[in-house]
């Protein structure tokens, strides 16, 4: 079984343009916890994950390490507004990681496993960038090998 087969085509994306509240608004809404970013070309730019928008909260490890920075979890909770006036170019993480749609589905998820990543885009190159062919997820893996050698009994 390859990733082509399992993967979701159906991809909510975002530019990295798109206002971090716009983001973090499809993230609730449709229990998302990562999107690709696109760019104008359609190829992908990025990757925004809940960690990245959670991790915009925390002071910098140099912060905490000059003592500059007190962990009050209280006023950090309430800091989460401030990401309004971001944009999604602002917390997405840059180096993405890709899987082929022709790659054995197992081999996606050691590779998702290896690298602590829940859903990974499915892209294949094109002009110079990786075009978006859809997502797939640890969920995605573990439902078809379900289906495949369990619902058989």
């Amino acid at each position: 079984m390859f990733v082509e087969d399992i993967m979701c085509t159906s991809v909510r994306t975002v530019t990295p343009e798109t206002p971090m509240m716009e983001v973090a608004s499809i993230m609730c809404l449709y229990r998302i916890s990562g999107l690709p970013v696109v760019n104008s070309d359609g190829h992908v730019v990025g990757f925004i994950a809940e960690k990245d928008v959670l991790h915009h909260l925390f002071p910098s490890l140099e912060e905490v390490m000059d003592g500059m920075a007190t962990i009050d979890f209280e006023t950090l909770s309430d800091n989460y507004g401030d990401i309004a006036s971001l944009k999604t170019s602002d917390l997405m993480s840059n180096s993405v990681l890709f899987v082929d749609p022709k790659l054995p589905i197992l081999r996606a998820a050691s590779k998702m496993v290896q690298y602590r990543l829940r859903r990974i885009p499915v892209a294949v190159e094109e002009n110079g960038g990786m075009r978006l062919l859809g997502v797939v997820s640890l969920g995605d893996i573990h439902k078809a090998m379900f289906h495949r050698h369990v619902s058989k009994s």
